[in-house]
């Protein structure tokens, strides 16, 4: 008798297993729901990031990441200065001039759901000093938002809306995006709405392009366009992996290079806005330079490896833990830092207040140096 009562209860585990199974594969979707989450940002958890099996069809990826997209229009009151307003002669006999005149301009952008308590990431440049902000869904609803907060640096936005019933797209991986995977950009190019554009990644880690203070972009030739700015860039199973952000042109149209903000990043700064307000990253106080050749034969640092520091701010937290001029920062807690790039990302994903070991180069010789991580101080408004 209980030979039998174990050979069932085998059985049924075995079944239940093999339905979980399925259901994992074919419809995550339901388990999320199951669980109540339902891709949920709070301020104690993440984004829920699925690595979903590949879906056969492109169709398919565009269905399932297209609803979560907005359109994006903003508009803001700016003033043309009047050139003829500044002659002292005008002005002695028409004391009332104005100097400006001002009017309304608009533009249009796109953003991502990235959960169903209406938070919507985009652009910073999308929606930057805008007074009225109107997002327009897949499903025709139109919602004002307002901005939950922003990060120049990175060039990304957060923005609120109330709504219900919202369609959120789910988070993939980057640490799965490989060059030569195929990807679909989608957003609002000109203004049309649910627009769907494919292509490859064509670059990981793309920098010193002089688009943001911190750069990691992903290359893709998929078509991106005035509009597409905040869009999504999605992976062939239909998952967030980057945010559109810019392209390369000489014509202001897609010449088949577009740039697009991670996914690893986009998060990150998400989650920080969502529970903080603001991002906060590290700072040191330091002025790096890339060691090129030149500089190596000019400072007589014989090897070029490593970051050299041509200038610490007096009393910042470098200066304090006796880091000098001329010194070539080698590595931070124990990573390798082979250019400005590379070293001010490592600074930035430091605590402030916490400690860390920077092993530098001085006069050919190894030192290690203990800083407590300052703040880093808020961009000055161009």
């Amino acid at each position: 008798m209980l030979r039998r009562f174990w050979l069932l209860f085998a059985q049924v585990a075995t079944v239940c297993v093999a339905a979980l199974f399925v259901v994992a594969t074919l419809r995550p979707d339901l388990l999320a729901r199951f669980a109540g989450k339902n891709n949920v940002v709070l301020v104690q958890e993440t984004p829920a990031t699925v690595a979903a099996p590949k879906i056969a069809s492109l169709a398919d990826a565009a269905k399932k990441a297209m609803p979560s997209v907005v359109n994006i229009y903003t508009s803001k009151e700016v003033r043309h200065h009047q050139p003829l307003t500044d002659d002292p002669i005008l002005r002695r006999f028409f004391p009332g001039l104005d100097d400006s005149e001002p009017h309304r301009a608009t533009s249009l952008g796109s953003g991502v759901i990235v959960s169903s308590e209406g938070y919507v990431l985009t652009n910073n440049h999308v929606v930057e000093e805008a007074d009225d902000i109107e997002l327009v869904l897949a499903d025709g609803r139109r919602m004002h938002a307002a901005v939950r907060g922003a990060d120049p640096e990175s060039d990304l936005a957060v923005l609120k809306i109330d709504g219900k019933n919202l369609p959120v797209i789910t988070f993939g991986q980057l640490e799965n995006i490989q060059v030569g995977d195929t990807v679909l950009a989608i957003g609002s190019p000109f203004g049309f709405g649910s627009s769907v554009t494919h292509g490859i990644v064509s670059a990981l880690g793309r920098s010193h392009l002089g688009i943001n203070r911190f750069e990691d972009f992903i290359q893709t030739d998929a078509a991106v366009n005035p509009g597409n700015s905040g869009g999504a860039l999605v992976d062939s199973s239909g998952n967030l992996v980057g945010i559109n952000s810019a392209i390369f042109s000489q014509s202001g149209g897609s010449q088949g290079i577009g740039f697009a903000i991670p996914v690893s990043l986009a998060k990150t700064v998400l989650e920080q806005i969502i529970r903080d307000g603001e991002v906060t990253r590290g700072w040191l106080g330091i002025e790096p330079q890339d060691i090129t050749p030149d500089v190596a034969t000019a400072f007589a640092l014989g090897k070029s490896d490593g970051v050299l520091i041509r200038g610490v701010l007096k009393s910042g937290p470098a200066d304090r833990a006796g880091m000098q001029v001329r010194d070539v920062v080698v590595d931070i807690d124990g990573k390798p830092t082979h250019d400005v790039t590379s070293l001010l990302a490592q600074i930035a994903a430091l605590t402030p207040g916490s400690q860390a070991r920077l092993r530098v180069m001085r006069e050919q010789k190894q030192v290690d140096i203990d800083v407590i991580v300052g703040k880093r101080p808020k961009p000055r408004a161009s």
